[in-house]
């Protein structure tokens, strides 16, 4: 009601007014409700979890179309289920139904690894050695330091070649995963034996994985062991690593908790007796376990202080070393010396180059290196300055120890990617279920004058630094040898290539070399070319002429945009490498 006064008449009218209405400004339902944010979140994960079973599913159906239909009838089934997990993911409301749908995704997706493992199950090199282990346990006979050269006459089999021009046909892993696949080979007499164990171990530890996560990152689980397709791959290959991942995905998730209140109790006693089993079934789980053992002293001397806590944490790596020493008995018993040499292998045997880290300044973009043990002193040198920090700044680096030791492999002559990627399903866990107020209350060592950000990282810093200066110094080394190449080009057909190169090498160090030949196109090397003429070994600073022929005596030279054919020149001790290219076919070959 509104009053108006009209003049000249001292009467005042009352007229009514229709009052507007004012929307009340809006509000996000995520701040309103904040467990529809929750939810969202939740709903996103599973919906991307959905989407990653896509990944490979295609080439899978294509090949078993062409071997073995039933197989492709199955994964058709999976490709529904894969639609209706996506429709229901968007439209379910409540929270139990959400959790049931990330239930059937991970069936969906243990489906599919099971359809895959039909149709790959021959396994890689890794696969071959780990059956053949099996069998000879199975016979009673060694499993170390015995060689199996018949093993790699298949293509998929890959032979590690090593610096010194030879190549490894030993087994070089611990024994559990071919200890597991041993009743399993008696029945099934091929390398699917190991194979079978490595994928079920991913299975079971993606479903073991899936529970002991929170509801909101399960689905996050499944896609990092089995939908994103990396991991079963691995599996399929028949890798000891999968074995270890299996074994420390409880280990893992909500480590520090292991020991609180000074006791370790049943689940701290299964945690680190899966620890030690895990490193005794492949030698990455040998990094990560100083770092678990560093925050979990650091986590208890916080809580419970030195002396309970070395006291907790003894006992933890005790039963470690227990379950350990438990699975090699068999195998060091029949002969100690060529076990303990077999286990040590790939930290000893001087691999060929090979990976994605920094040794490829070196390998691919350089013409080599003088001083490539450098590059593996600075990852140990890494590996020891990540773990001073880490027992330095425990609080601010617990949360990411289980990433932490794979940055050392980045420096190393071997850097792979699947040293990082084979653990990743361990950062998932730890994302998900030790946050940094774990270490709240962790104990660090005091520094005198350690105070302020600036000290903390000039600390990090010169952790660091040794490692740094290691890589400046092999890459920044010029290549050992001086040569001039010569080839002998022929024309077998369409292709063209070369039968022979003759080569004009100087020695420019002072140290005695003994090179070792082969061809390189892209990130690998060939097998080791054949002397047919020179001297075995080249003393300091002298000069001398070779002749080199290929594997099978012929070598085609690739065309159009490629980079070209490259002939490297390796040596054991010192480990060096020199690289040439070797020029194009003339036009008269061509």
């Amino acid at each position: 009601m509104a009053d108006t006064y009209r003049a000249g008449t001292g009467v005042t009218l009352r007229r009514r007014t229709r009052t507007a209405l004012v929307a009340p400004p809006s509000i996000p339902a995520d701040v309103r409700y904040p467990g529809r944010r929750a939810q969202q979140l939740h709903r996103g994960m599973t919906l991307v979890a959905t989407i990653s079973l896509f990944i490979g599913t295609r080439r899978a159906w294509t090949n078993a179309m062409a071997s073995r239909p039933t197989v492709a009838g199955a994964i058709s089934v999976c490709y529904a289920s894969i639609l209706v997990c996506a429709v229901l993911s968007l439209v379910i409301r409540s929270r139990r139904a959400l959790i049931r749908v990330d239930a059937l995704v991970l069936v969906t997706a243990v489906a599919l690894v099971t359809c895959g493992y039909l149709l790959d199950h021959a396994g890689s090199d890794e696969g071959v050695l780990t059956a053949q282990a099996a069998n000879q346990i199975l016979h009673g006979h060694p499993v170390y330091g015995q060689p199996w050269p018949w093993l790699f006459g298949t293509p998929n089999v890959g032979i590690t070649k090593t610096m010194s021009g030879g190549a490894d046909y030993t087994y070089g892993y611990p024994p559990l995963t071919a200890l597991l696949a041993t009743p399993v080979h008696a029945i099934i007499h091929s390398t699917a034996a190991a194979t079978f164990v490595t994928t079920g171990a991913l299975l079971v530890s993606s479903v073991l994985l899936w529970f002991l996560l929170p509801t909101p990152w399960r689905s996050a689980a499944t896609a990092v062991c089995l939908g994103f397709g990396f991991l079963p791959h691995y599996a399929y290959a028949g890798y000891p690593a999968i074995t270890a991942l299996a074994l420390l995905v409880p280990v893992v998730v909500r480590w520090p908790s292991a020991g609180e209140g000074g006791h370790l109790g049943a689940r701290g006693v299964l945690r680190a007796a899966c620890l030690g089993a895990a490193c005794a079934a492949q030698q990455l789980a040998w990094f990560l376990a100083p770092f678990l053992l560093i925050g979990l002293y650091a986590v208890r001397r916080g809580e419970l202080g030195p002396r309970r806590a070395m006291a907790v944490t003894t006992r933890y790596a005790t039963t470690a070393v227990l379950a350990w020493s438990a699975a090699n008995a068999y195998v060091a018993v029949q002969d100690f010396s060529a076990w303990l040499h077999g286990i040590l292998l790939p930290l000893e045997q001087k691999a060929i180059l090979h990976g994605q880290g920094l040794m490829g300044i070196s390998y691919y973009f350089t013409n080599g290196s003088s001083r490539l043990d450098y590059y593996s002193y600075g990852s140990r040198l890494l590996l020891v300055g990540l773990l001073a920090a880490t027992l330095l700044f425990v609080r601010r680096l617990g949360p990411a120890i289980t990433v932490l030791p794979w940055v050392a492999f980045y420096l190393a002559m071997r850097s792979q990617d699947g040293y990082f990627l084979m653990m990743t399903p361990l950062w998932l866990a730890a994302a998900a279920t030790v946050p940094a107020a774990a270490f709240a209350t962790a104990w660090q060592p005091r520094l005198p004058h350690l105070t302020g950000h600036r000290a903390k990282a000039a600390v990090t810093a010169g952790l660091l630094v040794p490692a740094l200066a290691c890589v400046v110094i092999a890459a920044a080394s010029p290549p050992p040898l001086n040569m001039r190449l010569s080839p002998h080009f022929v024309k077998h057909g369409s292709r063209v290539g070369v039968t022979a190169i003759e080569i004009r090498i100087v020695n420019t160090t002072g140290t005695t070399l003994e090179p070792h030949f082969a061809s390189r196109t892209g990130q690998g090397a060939s097998n080791w070319w054949t002397i047919a003429s020179g001297p075995a070994v080249l003393a300091p600073h002298a000069s001398a002429d070779y002749r080199v022929e290929p594997p099978g005596g012929f070598r085609a030279l690739l065309r159009g945009h490629s980079p070209g054919t490259y002939l490297i020149a390796v040596t054991g001790t010192p480990m060096t490498i020199t690289t040439a290219h070797v020029s194009a076919a003339p036009s008269s070959v061509r």
